[in-house]
Parts: structure tokens; sequence; C-alpha cells
């Protein structure tokens, strides 16, 4: 039987059974995450309590409508079940449909999470190469200090550093937002863009590049790269075809895995640079206690997670015939 054949029979069956897995846990997820936001102090009608013109009977009546009145049990009850049929239900602040307002900021956050692995992953893959042949060299020494750096430096931190330098001290990039007033043309949407990418992508350019490093250094000591040295094939042949291709089974399952956490780190992000996505919204809705926008978003991320770690173990799978 080929190699497709003998990959493609069992691929259905895991997936399934992963799925089955994962239903657990979303409600898990759920439940838990719909615990912790009715029990953090405040709730979605205290914008109206602080306002003297509201009266007490009118907080009661809101309080009906919403359904803020039953038990705790039963408001997750009835919010589950009208959320596995779709319904979202509408936002508390501005009574909007929660999956409208969510695609509309949805393209944003996209844009950014997806130039973000581009920029992380054009970093990475050289840097870890390059470490990995020079290992134990100056340059191997100077990417290891960056990438402690990078993952250690808080990103607001950052993003203001940048902000302040480029920014606001050199006026070389736009500062926030995604486009200016008055100019929307594609240029000044990626000039809007490299400041939050950046920022963004750093964070994981620095952990996937030591990563990529460790894994190219166990298969650069391998018998199968010390055989083609002996034969006198090009070393950068044997870098590019057969060792990066051995280590990139496993880079690809992490850059997966992160790829859904980008959309939740992207908050801070979002937040700094004022870039109008996903993480704007739920910052928004954070400080309005708009719970089913919050539920939305949490509930959303998580299912990402959950399906791009399905994706990652498939992935892994077809690239590295040892796990078939």
């Amino acid at each position: 039987m080929s190699a497709t054949g003998t990959y493609n029979l069992p691929v259905l069956p895991t997936v399934l059974r992963r799925a089955a897995q994962s239903v657990p846990l979303v409600l898990l997820v759920s439940v838990l995450v719909f615990a912790l936001l009715h029990a953090a102090p405040g709730g979605p009608l205290s914008i109206y309590l602080e306002n003297p013109g509201v009266r007490p009977e009118d907080i009661e009546r809101l309080r009906r409508s919403l359904g803020l009145d039953q038990s705790l049990a039963t408001q997750y009850v009835r919010w589950l079940a009208a959320f596995v049929r779709g319904d979202w239900g509408f936002s508390l602040s501005d009574g909007r449909p929660v999956a409208q307002r969510m695609l509309e900021r949805a393209p944003a956050t996209l844009e950014l999470v997806a130039t973000s692995l581009v920029v992380a992953l054009v970093a990475a893959v050289p840097l870890g190469i390059r470490a990995a042949v020079r290992r134990g060299g100056w340059f191997d020494r100077v990417t290891g200090v960056l990438a402690l750096a990078g993952v250690s430096l808080p990103v607001f931190w950052f993003g203001l550093v940048l902000q302040l330098t480029l920014a606001i001290g050199l006026g070389v990039l736009p500062s926030s937002g995604r486009s200016s007033a008055f100019d929307v043309d594609v240029v000044d949407r990626i000039r809007h863009l490299v400041l939050p990418a950046i920022v963004l992508a750093a964070v994981h350019a620095a952990a996937w590049s030591r990563y990529l490093r460790s894994s190219m250094i166990g298969i650069l000591s391998q018998r199968f790269i010390l055989a083609g040295e002996a034969r006198g094939i090009p070393r950068r042949i044997l870098l590019v075809r057969h060792a990066l291709r051995n280590a990139a089974g496993p880079l690809l399952t992490v850059v997966l895995m992160d790829a859904a956490l980008l959309v939740s780190g992207a908050v801070v992000t979002e937040s700094v640079f004022a870039w109008p996505g996903l993480g704007g919204l739920f910052t928004e809705a954070l400080a309005r206690r708009d719970y089913p926008v919050l539920m939305a978003f949490l509930m959303v991320t998580s299912v990402a997670v959950i399906v791009l770690n399905l994706v990652a173990d498939l992935a892994h799978r077809r690239l590295d015939p040892r796990t078939q």
C-alpha cells in the first residue's frame, strides 16, 4: 500500500475521536468562564446603577428582561442552549447582535495575526538554522540573549517603546489605528500594521528560533546527515532538504498551537495601538461588563485553540512518518 494510503485511513477516526474528546473540555471551559465572569465585582447593570436618572424599578425591569433574576445555573443552561444554536445574544452596550459585532472586528485581528505569523517565521527560521550551525559561537550567544529578551519583555512596554521611538520620536510610522482618516491606500495600511505586527511577532519569533535551533542540533548529529557529508553532498542541501525538512514537523506543530493564542495575545497589542480588532472589542466589553460579548470571545478563542491543536497533530503526523 502507498504511503498516502497508509496515512489517509486513520485520519477520519482520529478527527472524530479528538472531536469527541474536546466536547467535555469545551463544556468545562464554558462553565469556568461563565462562573468567573458572573463572580466578578459589578455586573452588566453597573453602568445604569451609577446613573442617578435611572429609577430602581427600571433596573429591576432590565434585570428580569435579561434573565439576571434567575439562578446562575439557569442562566448558564439558557446561554449554552442559545450559543449552540448559533444565537450569541445581543450586546448589552449597544443592543446589536454579538455575532455581527465580532464579524466586523474579525478581519482586522486576522490581518494582524496573519502578518505577525509571517514576520515571526521569517525571522525565526534563518536565526534558528544559523544558531544551530554556529552552535556555541558568537552568533548563537547573541541570538540566545535576544531570544531571552524577546520572551521576557512585557508586550505593552515594548509597544510603548516602539511608539515613543519610531512613531513619536522619529515620526517614520503611525502610532495607532489601522488607517489614516484621509488616506486608506495599501501603503498606508501597511505602515499602520508594522508596529503592532512587530510587537506581536517578537515573542513568538524568539521562542520559535530557539526551538528550531534545538531541533536542528539534534538532527545535524544524526547518522544520515553525517553520511551525507561523507558522500560530499553540499552543506546547504543537507540543511534545507534534510535537516530543516525533519525539523519542520515539530516547528509547525508549535506554530499552529501558538496561532490561536495570538488572537488572545492580541488583546494587549490592539489596546496599545488602538487596533480595531477583536482584542479591542474584548477590552471594551470587559470595561462595560458586556457578558454576551465576553462569553462569545472567550468561547471562540477556546474552540480555536482546540481545533488548531487537532490540526497541528494531523500536520505533524503527515510530516513525520514515524508518528503514522
